[in-house]
């Protein structure tokens, strides 16, 4: 919604002209015709005026002579989800939001909606491995800073994280810690909130969150700093409420071919022949969301692993979710998988061109 709708109210009796000087000082493309008590009587955009123009109308008239009597609305509570469906299918940029007697409460502006709504969820990525696998790389250089793709892993992940609206991060440290709180800082780079979770010994990816300086108060998503994914975090947000589920994983696919004709027997009897079956597994993705409530459950000062904590979830009867990502994702902690991610950074994480 438009914080500077109120400055496109008119009266129905203000003249075209004037009407028209407001629109063009608001720069909104729309004008709102209402009474005396804010009660919408109609519409008038620059289309209008310019219609106007062209037939020779007088511009001293007042503007209900030229106002739309019966605009599309919307009321204020509906969802930005039908509201963005509906201006596309109308081709709509703006759009009043009334209340139930018909008062203007506020507008609905197209951009607006296809920007990702403000979310106060925190985020914490996990950035403190050592990255052994990954041999001479990490000497010098903490995992998560490594490049692919011109910028460092780390970097990715919080970007794409903020594109959908996400603004408070906590990062975990520990390995070349200071490496990577120089190269982030606070994130008012970015125009978000990161703090650092200094682990003085090795915690685990639920143990880490032990350090949270305050409990959460809303679902909170736990990353690993070495993947690359081009899931929709707001998607694995909605699938987690959607199902009530005190803890949601995010796992991937993997398939694994057995090299070999596996041969089935019953007793002493060979029974059917399989070529090179592929067997296909569900692998944990090193993503996660959390209800604030289970992370009592996770021990202060102590090394302990996530799949700790969803058997710990599972054993307290409490839903435990599985978010299968059918998007790209590669975990970057082996040697094979660094180098395959550079070959597919720009196919999958490039801006498109204009």
């Amino acid at each position: 919604m438009n914080k500077d709708w109120r400055d496109i109210l008119v009266p129905p009796t203000l003249p075209i002209l004037e009407t028209m000087r407001q629109i063009d000082k608001t720069a909104m493309q729309i004008a709102l015709v209402v009474d005396e008590n804010q009660v919408l009587l109609g519409t008038v955009t620059d289309g209008d005026i310019r219609r106007a123009i062209l037939k020779g109308g007088d511009l001293g008239e007042p503007v209900e002579k030229i106002m739309n009597r019966q605009p599309t609305t919307f009321r204020a509570n509906e969802s930005r989800k039908d509201m963005l469906v509906a201006m596309r299918l109308l081709k709509f940029t703006r759009v009043p939001l009334v209340d139930e007697e018909n008062r203007v409460v506020g507008l609905q502006v197209l951009d607006n909606l296809l920007k990702p709504a403000a979310k106060d969820n925190p985020v914490v990525l996990m950035a403190g491995g050592l990255g052994t696998r990954l041999g001479p790389l990490t000497k010098d250089c903490p995992k998560p800073l490594l490049n692919v793709g011109g910028q460092p892993v780390l970097q990715t992940i919080l970007e794409s994280f903020i594109e959908c609206g996400f603004q408070r991060f906590y990062f975990s440290v520990n390995y070349k810690a200071s490496m990577i709180e120089e190269f982030f800082g606070d994130g008012s780079k970015w125009n978000v909130e990161i703090h650092y979770l200094h682990e003085d010994k090795k915690l685990g990816t639920a143990g880490a969150l032990s350090l949270l300086p305050e409990k959460p108060t809303l679902p909170l998503v736990v990353m690993n700093g070495d993947i690359l994914t081009k899931v929709n975090f707001q998607q694995l947000l909605d699938f987690h409420t959607d199902n009530r589920a005190a803890a949601t994983m995010c796992v991937h696919k993997y398939d694994l071919q057995i090299p070999y004709g596996v041969v089935n027997v019953e007793k002493h009897r060979l029974t059917n022949i399989t070529e090179k079956p592929v067997q296909s597994f569900f692998i944990n993705a090193g993503i996660y969301v959390l209800e604030p409530k289970i992370l009592e459950y996770i021990p202060a000062d102590t090394f302990f692993d996530m799949p700790q904590l969803f058997d710990t979830v599972l054993q307290n009867k409490q839903e435990a979710a599985v978010f299968p990502l059918r998007e790209y994702w590669l975990d970057i902690g082996h040697m094979t998988d660094f180098e395959r991610a550079q070959g597919e950074f720009g196919t999958f994480f490039a801006e498109p061109k204009e």
